[in-house]
């Protein structure tokens, strides 16, 4: 929350809100539902007055992530600023290379990197994921919260299976 105020709810960027609004250790739960990079567009659909679907709506956000110059510009960010994080995004490029995939690690390692900054001490993160990206997520989260201090993984079943 801004200094003196209760009840806020800001829009935008989380990195930019954080940065800009959020004190050090001052946050004691976060849920962090980012986008999953399933490479589709998501749209808020309006209805009429009578409650039927209407044809107006308006782009949320496109959760597509390329690598372009910009993923590679906030790399390099990341990367200059050393330590763990910069060691565990460089593994990811060499591993899986420049792709989509590591332009959307990109675009979470800072945000992360700045939710762990203002997460108390004896807070929690709770990361919605798909298994997309879970594995890579897991690995950053550790080089951003250190690897003890993960207590559980919640994962849905999606399916039954017969046997």
């Amino acid at each position: 929350m801004a200094e003196g105020s209760a009840n806020t709810l800001y829009y935008g960027d989380n990195l930019d809100i954080l940065r800009r609004y959020i004190k050090d250790e001052s946050v004691d739960l976060v849920y962090l539902d980012p986008p999953f990079n399933s490479n589709q567009s998501y749209n808020v659909l309006f209805a009429d007055r009578t409650g039927t679907k209407s044809d107006a709506q308006i782009k949320a956000f496109e959760d597509t992530w390329r690598w372009n110059l910009d993923a590679e510009a906030e790399y390099l960010n990341i990367v200059q600023s050393g330590g763990r994080v910069s060691q565990v995004m460089q593994a990811f490029r060499l591993f899986i290379g420049e792709n989509d995939m590591l332009a959307y690690l990109t675009m979470m390692a800072p945000r992360l990197v700045e939710l762990r900054r203002v997460l108390k001490p004896t807070g929690s993160i709770y990361l919605h994921c798909d298994p997309t990206a879970s594995h890579y997520l897991k690995v950053l989260m550790d080089a951003i919260f250190e690897p003890q201090n993960l207590i559980n993984e919640v994962v849905w079943q999606r399916a039954v299976t017969k046997g």
